[in-house]
């Protein structure tokens, strides 16, 4: 019986490790078949509704515990894959999470809404793109639709090396965007005081 529990183990080790290397080929092949990442023209700007996006699904019972109600984590995993198609457009590269500013749950989604998540860039720094989210939740039958979420999520620019890359410039189309581009100025700055306020105090 030993031997045999020896047997299996290394049975299950070989098959594990075939399938490890089975799925590094798989991202090989992927990675192969992309296209090479363009040169970005830094001296040329994006306005807020160049790279704007709304991601929608339909919830299903899958996506929701016994009471019907979507769960919390459903909803950040669709705000994250949404908002990194924003940065992603506009950086013209990959990208990665660096920060959840902020995640408020405003009201819950049921099995059968459709879940929207818009989401449009608020800020951008050297490296860095803020993009803001909304999220809502339409009732098919009635055509009700409410706001669920909202959120800022943070993402830093990846150049083929993993490391931070500059990004184009966010350049505001209209009034309202260069308003929207403001207020989320004074939100970093208001915040960064802060936190420089709560060092000093760790400091102390």
């Amino acid at each position: 019986m030993f031997w045999n529990i020896i047997h299996e183990s290394a049975y299950s080790f070989l098959m594990n490790g075939r399938s490890v290397k089975h799925h590094m080929d798989m991202f090989k092949k992927i990675q192969s078949h992309r296209s090479p990442r363009p040169k970005v023209d830094l001296s040329h700007g994006h306005s807020i509704a160049y790279s704007h996006s709304v991601t929608t699904r339909l919830m299903d019972v899958l996506d929701a515990n016994g009471r019907g109600n979507v769960h919390g984590g459903v909803i950040m995993r669709m705000v994250d894959e949404a908002a990194a198609i924003v940065a992603i457009k506009h950086a013209h590269t990959g990208v990665v999470t660096a920060r959840i500013e902020r995640f408020d749950f405003l009201a819950p989604a049921y099995i059968g809404n459709v879940v929207s998540v818009h989401c449009a860039l608020d800020y951008v720094g050297r490296t860095s793109m803020e993009v803001g989210v909304e999220v809502t939740a339409e009732d098919l039958f009635t055509g009700e639709v409410r706001h669920i979420a909202s959120s800022q999520v943070i993402y830093v620019a990846l150049d083929e090396h993993g490391k931070p890359t500059p990004v184009p410039p966010l350049v505001p189309a209209d009034a309202e965007e260069a308003a929207r581009i403001e207020k989320a100025r004074a939100r970093r700055e208001h915040m960064k005081k802060i936190e420089e306020e709560l060092a000093k105090l760790q400091n102390e």
